[in-house]
């Protein structure tokens, strides 16, 4: 079977239920590789918002967010999905402000815990391969969640 980074147009039967998928991908990676799954943060910084992801969240676009880069790992040693989070201050300065300190521990633990938020999603091509951004309204929050679906993910749901 053929790539998706040789043909970027199509996407790949096996992934679109990962990509369209709802509920937390922390426990659907979980499950997937029996019972493991790991966070690595990568890079926390802030950053402006930009213009459409503003515009997707109705907020305005000289805002500032919070950014929190992770590579999620399954039961091998690659990384399968490559996550950015996005939460605007306004956010932070509300319940969301748990996201900010919650270090290696995955977002979706907090964010399905006796909840089932509002969400929005877009899937796209990026450089790195698909991705799906969910956009969620958490207790009045909003902010997004992009998860990049790396090539040993896909190998490996290909193989399974």
């Amino acid at each position: 079977m053929q790539s998706t980074h040789s043909q970027p147009n199509i996407i790949p039967e096996e992934l679109k239920t990962w990509l369209y998928a709802s509920g937390s991908l922390t426990q659907q990676l979980t499950d997937l590789a029996g019972g493991k799954f790991q966070v690595i943060p990568e890079k926390e910084h802030y950053q402006r918002l930009t213009f459409l992801d503003a515009k997707w969240m109705k907020m305005p676009y000289q805002h500032t967010s919070w950014v929190r880069e992770s590579l999620l790992f399954g039961c091998e040693a690659e990384p399968w999905v490559k996550a950015k989070s996005i939460f605007p201050i306004l956010s932070l300065q509300s319940h969301a402000r748990i996201y900010k300190h919650i270090g290696k521990k995955p977002i979706g633990l907090f964010l399905f815990q006796r909840t089932n938020p509002a969400c929005e999603r877009r899937v796209l091509w990026l450089e790195d391969g698909w991705t799906r951004q969910s956009c969620y309204t958490w207790h009045g929050c909003k902010f997004i969640v992009q998860e990049t679906f790396l090539p040993a993910f896909e190998h490996y749901i290909q193989q399974a």
